[in-house]
Formats: structure tokens, sequence, C-alpha cells
């Protein structure tokens, strides 16, 4: 009767060691999945996309713009994952300046640096002239997150036609939806 309960014990200390030990590498995969998620969320979260097809107060539609609405183009730029050669719908073209602007997004975090585009129309008391590298603003773009109200700096600027996009991410990914902005030079037929 003693051995059995010796032979018990023993196997039920086994059982909770081996229960730990799994316990413990399912914890450790768990935190290094955390991990990467984490890193992969501190470098996106800027690129969290609202797909409000909202379009700010006095921005000018493109009389006659390269690319028309309803109309198909291939995008050549990565501004987001899977961006890159997928095709896109056009929604709507404006006439506009562009900018190039890093700003340290309101819900904290990194700076994001060299985000293209914000637009004159999205900008804080910007006038119509367009603003020189190197000017502080106040972005009143809600595009990506923490933008709204974000203190930026202005990078450089483009007098373009930008235009809003919908398209199927090349990875696979969810259809994004309005997509502000795409430049004109972002943009081709094939």
């Amino acid at each position: 009767m003693k051995s059995k309960r010796l032979v018990v014990g023993f196997v039920s200390l086994f059982l909770m060691l081996m229960l730990t030990a799994c316990a413990n590498n399912s914890n450790e995969k768990s935190s290094d999945e955390n991990k990467k998620m984490d890193h992969n969320s501190t470098n996106m979260d800027h690129m969290k996309h609202s797909s409000s097809g909202e379009i700010p107060t006095g921005l000018k539609e493109k009389a006659n713009p390269s690319y028309k609405v309803g109309s198909q183009a291939i995008i050549n730029v990565d501004h987001m994952e899977g961006m890159n050669g997928a095709k896109a719908t056009i929604v709507g073209a404006y006439d506009t300046t562009a900018y190039v602007v890093s700003y340290t997004p309101t819900t904290g975090g990194e700076k994001v640096k060299n985000h293209k585009w914000v637009i004159q129309e999205e900008i804080k008391n910007a006038g119509s002239a367009s603003l020189k590298p190197g000017t502080e603003v106040i972005l009143e773009a809600d595009h990506m997150e923490g933008m709204m109200g974000a203190t930026g700096t202005i990078d450089s600027a483009e007098q373009t036609t930008v235009y809003v996009v919908d398209y199927t991410p090349i990875d696979g990914g969810e259809k994004v939806t309005n997509h502000k902005w795409v430049s004109e030079s972002e943009l081709s037929t094939k």
C-alpha cells in the first residue's frame, strides 16, 4: 500500500513538472509572439488607415485628371503594406499641395518620419500658399491613427493631383477603401 502511494506521488510529481514545463514553454512562445506583435505594432501604429470618405473643406476637384473617377490604375508606392503593385479604383481626384511630414502621434509612440501625404487642406491655418520645408504645423488629417491634432514638420512639398483610391493589398489583406492620398506620379496604367 505504501509503495502504491509512493508511485502515485512520483507520477503526480512527474505530471506536475511536465505540465509546468509545458506551460512555461507555451508562455515563452506567447511572450515571443507578443514581442513580435508589439514590435510590429510599434512600427506600424501609424499604418492603421481610416476608411472615411470625408474630404477636407475647401479641397477642389481636379477638372480633368489623368485618372478619372471610376477608372483603374496600378499603385507604384508602398505607403502601406501590400500596396505597391495593387490595382486601384479611383474614388476622387483633387488639385492641391501635398506634403511629406514628420510628426509625433497624439496617441504616443515613436515619431513618424516622412509620411506621405498630408495635403494643404489638412493643415491648421495653412492658408493658400504652399508651406516651406521646416515649417512647424498642426495636422488636421484623420486618415491615420494619432494624426489629428499632432504637431508636425514639413519635410517637402509638391503641387500635384492627389487621388483617393480603393484597393485590395497584393498580400491578400482586406480591401482598403478611401485611402488618402496617392499622388499622380505614384500611379500608372500598367
